[in-house]
């Protein structure tokens, strides 16, 4: 029940299901109380505006980001960008679409990034085995194989020896990443791990792994925001106009922030971070 109600509950806050809520709303009122429905419409459509521009996405999706960076140089010890060998490399899900037809093989999603970083960390030797953790949620339509095969699948492409790569293919959320994690660590005798997941990902996930008394280091990748970005977009006039106007892929850095806000709440009203 709590899986069903983390995927349905916060549709309606993330910035397009509220919006369509308010338009509900107005279509309600419209014939009696068409000044209230007018003020729903207005709402809505500030509501968009306002979290489709890249100058909000960026605010937003920028302190996730910072927050990232600042947990590996923490964690690591060493200036950002440079990381230490451990047991293990830790890749956690939702980075992969399942080779379902007319897909040729395994797809990546935008978080993708999360499957090439940590066969990469491998690769440069920083670990000796790679744990892929996540599983798929049949019942919202995703279906084919665990995430945790996916990845494989594209880690041993890239040239990591399937028999480095451990699997967790049941976890549903970041919580059972970590507990089922755990219980890899202590099967195989492992403790340090290198923690690869979305920058934005990384304080939620961080948070739980370190909950659950893991010697974790961030490795966070898949960044949105550059160096730089900030400064890029309010450089001219003509650059804060554009970025103030709405954009879907504004749109979409700004929902997956919101869920991350969301998702650390939640999980700290729950004890899990």
């Amino acid at each position: 029940m709590f899986l069903f109600l983390s995927k349905l509950l916060p549709l309606v806050i993330y910035p397009l299901g509220f919006a369509c809520c308010l338009m509900l709303v107005a279509l309600g009122l419209l014939w009696r109380f068409p000044r209230w429905a007018a003020i729903a419409i207005a709402v809505a459509v500030l509501e968009l505006w306002v979290f489709s521009s890249g100058l909000v996405a960026s605010a937003l999706v920028g302190s996730l980001e910072g927050r990232a960076v600042a947990l590996q140089e923490r964690t690591s010890g060493l200036p950002y960008g440079s990381l230490p060998t451990a047991d293990a490399i830790v890749v956690l899900g939702g980075a992969t679409k399942s080779a379902l037809p007319p897909r040729p093989w395994v797809d990546l999603a935008e978080e993708g990034d999360r499957v090439l970083y940590g066969a990469k960390l491998y690769g440069d030797g920083k670990a000796p085995k790679l744990i892929m953790s996540g599983g798929r949620i049949d019942w919202i339509g995703q279906g084919g194989a665990p995430e945790s095969a996916d990845m494989a699948t594209i880690a041993e492409a890239m040239g990591v020896p399937a028999r480095d790569i451990l699997q967790d293919p049941t976890s549903l959320n970041t919580r059972q990443n970590a507990e089922n994690v755990a219980k890899l660590l202590q099967q195989y005798n492992l403790k340090k791990i290198l923690l690869v997941t979305s920058a934005m990902h990384m304080p939620r996930s961080y948070g739980i792994f370190k909950r659950l008394g893991m010697e974790a280091i961030a490795a966070p990748t898949d960044f949105w925001v550059t160096e730089g970005d900030w400064a890029g977009r309010t450089k001219t006039k003509a650059a804060i106009a554009l970025n103030l106007l709405p954009d879907a892929e504004n749109l979409r850095g700004t929902t997956r922030a919101l869920k991350e806000y969301i998702g650390l709440m939640v999980y700290w009203l729950r004890g899990w971070v």
